[in-house]
């Protein structure tokens, strides 16, 4: 090291009477023996006149200095660059105490349905539970700041807005309003926020908001991962569900608030249907409202009347709004056209949470059924390998929400007809026509039970039946055309009885609304759907081999090595493969409620 650099370039003292008196101060050490290399030169140098070899050792010693000093200097150098472990943990003990005190002047409960595995299921978790866990240390921020994981969290608290959340439910405006702060009550609050929003965001961003529907949910589990994993962005950028169904409601999102950004639409007054080729003073602003959400020709953008160019585009916002596809612009078209954005945005994002709730890995393979399009879709490796329309339960019958497995396919099924449609449908009926039985190929049996005894259904005087005892017996349709079932159903495991079956009834498919079933889902292809779901089984299953099994009549049971997920969804906003959004009816009127819940604060 160059010693007139490390002192700031002043000049060495190098003089002879300098070299003197430091050479005089080092023998007048007292107690110091002379160095090993000092006492070397004298003997080395012995034939030297007394001045040199004293030069020479007042140069040696001088070097010794130079190199005592620079070592000096360094160590100084070092100790004003760097704090002291001790202040850096003083730092940290004052700032853990104030954490302490914030904690016990503030309970900042948890929600009940957040739980612990330690926790009693009686009592909730509390902020103050979580950091006795770390010694009530901070776990964001140091006594010189928030730290880079801080950083992090704050990011996607603020754009929380891309997935359908609000970012001031995280308190992004108060964690802004503290990050430069420094004084220990400032940062412990930072800290604290930080950790309690950072939960509230984890569990709403997978989970979702509701607290009374969503999955089971560890506060602590989410901060453990949180402080341990190398890649926090990683982490919480994997938290909502990955699948399509989501990511495309995600990118709709951003495209309507991107059109919101333009105003709301002007509403379209009311009045006769339009018909292609009749002029209209609306169909400017028909026009107008298709342009801002549909592709439209540029040819059609100035029509006053309504042109058959115009038609197609009328067809397609009818389909995307589950509309009967008829090209006239009637009643029912120009209340969908007259819903406000504002509107629309919420129902993507109320169904953005929906899928929060369910299960997020839907499978490699699996069937995917929503009820308010009436479709059924079967996905393999994330592309659509079949589609088909469906039929669902009714209003007053609904077709419930669930996931399954396909566990078996029941060939030429019987059909054991459940004791809500016996009393309420099948008594009432017999009452009328004592062969109402028998003509359809349904058989009568004393009770439930496996081995009870055939009773003849004519003989009954059904008049004298009351829905109690009607309730007792047990009704069997038999394998054939007739059959409600058609000649396959397909079984997965649930409380409600539910599964997915054909159907005799084939014209009720033509319906653009199909609700008709008590609740199971009676599929439009269901050769199609049971080669889909033998495809990789050992034995070869061809839509031939299926459709011989069908016609012959004969029940027959193929039970699958690997069950198949299903899920039975209700999406009243969703996206095509194209990237198409829809906007189907309510069927079961769900929105409203979800949408208070989420949106009125």
């Amino acid at each position: 090291m160059n010693l007139e650099l490390l002192m700031g370039h002043r000049p060495i003292l190098t003089s002879r009477s300098t070299v003197d008196t430091i050479f005089a101060l080092t023998q007048e050490i007292p107690g110091e023996r002379p160095p090993l290399e000092i006492e070397a030169l004298k003997k080395t140098h012995q034939n030297l006149d007394g001045y040199q070899v004293k030069t020479m050792i007042r140069k040696t010693q001088l070097k010794m200095l130079a190199e005592t000093w620079i070592l000096f200097v360094m160590v100084i150098v070092a100790g004003l660059s760097a704090p002291s472990a001790s202040h850096a943990e003083r730092g940290m003990e004052v700032l853990t105490g104030s954490i302490k005190e914030y904690l016990e002047s503030n309970a900042l409960c948890l929600p009940a349905s957040y739980k612990h595995q330690s926790s009693s299921n009686n009592k909730g978790l509390c902020l103050a539970d979580i950091y006795r866990l770390t010694g009530l240390r901070p776990l964001w921020v140091t006594p010189e700041g928030p730290g880079k994981k801080a950083s992090t969290i704050l990011l996607y608290l603020s754009q929380s807005d891309t997935e359908g959340l609000d970012p001031e439910d995280y308190g992004v405006t108060r964690i802004s309003d503290l990050w430069s702060a420094r004084q220990p009550q400032s940062l412990a609050g930072l800290d604290i926020l930080l950790t309690f929003k950072l939960i509230q965001y984890i569990h709403d961003v997978s989970c979702g908001r509701l607290s009374d529907l969503n999955k089971a949910f560890d506060p602590v589990v989410a901060i453990e991962k949180a402080l341990n994993v190398p890649d926090l962005a990683g982490y919480l950028a994997g938290l909502p569900p990955p699948h399509q169904h989501y990511t495309g409601l995600k990118k709709a999102l951003k495209k309507y608030r991107t059109m919101e950004k333009g105003g709301e639409w002007q509403p379209i007054p009311a009045g006769k249907t339009i018909w292609p080729g009749e002029p209209d003073d609306r169909v400017p602003a028909i026009v107008h409202r298709l342009a801002r959400s549909c592709d439209i020709d540029a040819k059609v953008s100035d029509l006053t009347y309504y042109d058959r160019s115009l038609k197609p585009c009328i067809v397609q916002f009818q389909t995307m709004y589950g509309l009967e596809p008829d090209g006239l612009v009637g009643p029912k078209t120009l209340a969908a056209m007259n819903i406000p954005l504002s509107r629309l945005i919420q129902k993507i994002i109320i169904n953005m949470e929906r899928w929060r709730w369910r299960q997020h890995n839907l499978g490699k393979k699996y069937i995917l059924v929503n009820i308010t399009s009436f479709n059924l879709f079967a996905f393999d490796k994330e592309h659509i390998a079949l589609e088909m329309p469906v039929i669902v339960g009714k209003v007053k019958n609904q077709t419930p929400v669930f996931s399954s497995h396909i566990r078996y396919i029941d060939m030429n099924p019987y059909w054991n007809i459940p004791k809500s449609i016996a009393v309420n449908e099948e008594l009432p009926k017999l009452k009328k026509n004592p062969y109402y039985l028998v003509n359809r190929h349904v058989r009568l049996f004393a009770s439930g039970k496996a081995d009870a005894k055939e009773l003849n259904s004519t003989a009954i005087n059904w008049a004298g039946i009351s829905p109690a005892r009607m309730a007792q017996y047990r009704l069997r349709q038999d394998p054939g055309p007739w059959n409600s079932l058609g000649n396959i159903k397909f079984v997965f495991p649930n409380p409600y009885a539910v599964y997915m079956h054909d159907t005799p009834g084939k014209s009720l498919f033509s319906h653009s609304r199909r609700d008709f079933s008590h609740g199971c889902i009676r599929v439009s292809n269901p050769s199609g759907l049971a080669a889909f779901v033998l495809e990789d089984t050992a034995e070869k299953w061809s839509l031939e081999k299926i459709n011989t099994i069908r016609k012959s009549g004969k029940r027959q049971i193929i039970r699958l090595p690997t069950p198949l997920p299903v899920h039975i969804t209700y999406q009243t906003t969703w996206v095509d493969k194209n990237g198409m959004i829809y906007f189907n009816e309510d069927l079961y009127d769900q929105d409203e409620a979800l949408i208070k819940a989420l949106f009125d604060k």
